[in-house]
């Protein structure tokens, strides 16, 4: 089991940013979702014993926090969104101290620097001071730092972030080779396309509280089918039709995103059409991609 969370709330004064998360985490590669402010990067620092939660139980790894919060950060890697280091250190300086925070001896963090280095691509840059680096290097060699112990468990917090189409492939192409070595990921990322290549199963949150848990197969197929529709200047006016009839639709450009629950035939949408005057120019099922499930599931959640 990844992590065990039973009943975990976290406030700030009057603000509630976990509202009794509860959650049983398998091993393997987890999608973490949610709009901004949903509480995904509170979650992520309190699994690493960076927080305290204000009440409930919670284990990662087999190890309870916050008592065994050392040995937490001892098993597990983090990468951050945000930039954290001294400029003027090199990247085998950087990295071989995130070693030594997990608790290596410093020789051994130093050696283990320089693999995980080569590993990610920066093997010839290693002591070059990261003030001077790209934004895709230094998206590596944080990658680098998260997994320089050799952790069972590493989180991903945005790594893609400002890479080009390019930068971001060869990332998750790095993300993907370090599951295949038998590490477990937690991928926390707004590009949901990156998590649908990456992870099998998502934990979707909003305004903290867990709204989905389970396979991403599941949360596209979610009992409902998905049609894509254009109209002659009504696409309002259809959406309007057929949520009065309990069936969910979502004006997207020129096009109206439908979405009909399991029972429904297609040819209901046609016939609500032609009984509203409303001319269809553009009929074509669609494919629910976990894009339009997460949105079609924050809506419903709203």
């Amino acid at each position: 089991m990844l992590f065990d969370l039973d009943n975990i709330h976290k406030h700030y004064g009057d603000f509630h940013a976990l509202k009794g998360v509860t959650l049983r985490v398998p091993e393997g590669s987890v999608g973490l979702l949610g709009p901004n402010g949903a509480g995904k990067s509170t979650l992520i620092k309190a699994l690493l014993g960076l927080l305290d939660f204000s009440s409930g139980s919670a284990s990662v790894l087999g190890c309870r926090l916050p008592d065994e919060a050392l040995k937490v950060r001892q098993l597990v890697g983090y990468m951050p969104e945000n930039d954290c280091y001294l400029p003027y250190m090199t990247a085998v300086q950087y990295v071989s101290f995130g070693g030594e925070l997990a608790g290596m001896p410093r020789a051994e963090a130093f050696r283990r620097a320089h693999e995980v280095l080569y590993y990610v691509g920066l093997g010839e840059a290693r002591y070059r001071q990261l003030s001077g680096f790209s934004t895709g290097m230094k998206q590596r060699v944080k990658l680098a730092q998260a997994i320089v112990q050799g952790p069972k468990l590493v989180f991903l917090d945005e790594p893609t972030n400002g890479l080009d189409p390019k930068g971001r492939d060869e990332m998750l192409e790095l993300i993907e080779d370090v599951k295949s070595r038998g590490v477990n990921v937690v991928l926390s990322s707004h590009l949901l396309p990156d998590v649908e290549r990456v992870c099998e199963s998502v934990i979707m949150l909003n305004q903290g509280e867990v709204i989905f848990q389970g396979a991403i197969d599941e949360l596209k197929s979610g009992g409902e089918a998905m049609i894509e529709i254009e109209t002659k200047d009504k696409n309002e006016a259809l959406k309007a039709v057929l949520e009065a009839e309990g069936i969910r639709a979502i004006v997207e450009g020129l096009r109206l995103k439908v979405y009909l629950p399991e029972g429904h035939e297609r040819t209901k949408v046609l016939e609500l059409a032609v009984q509203n005057d409303i001319q269809i120019r553009h009929f074509v099922p669609g494919e629910l991609t976990l894009e339009n499930a997460f949105l079609g599931l924050l809506e419903a959640n709203a």
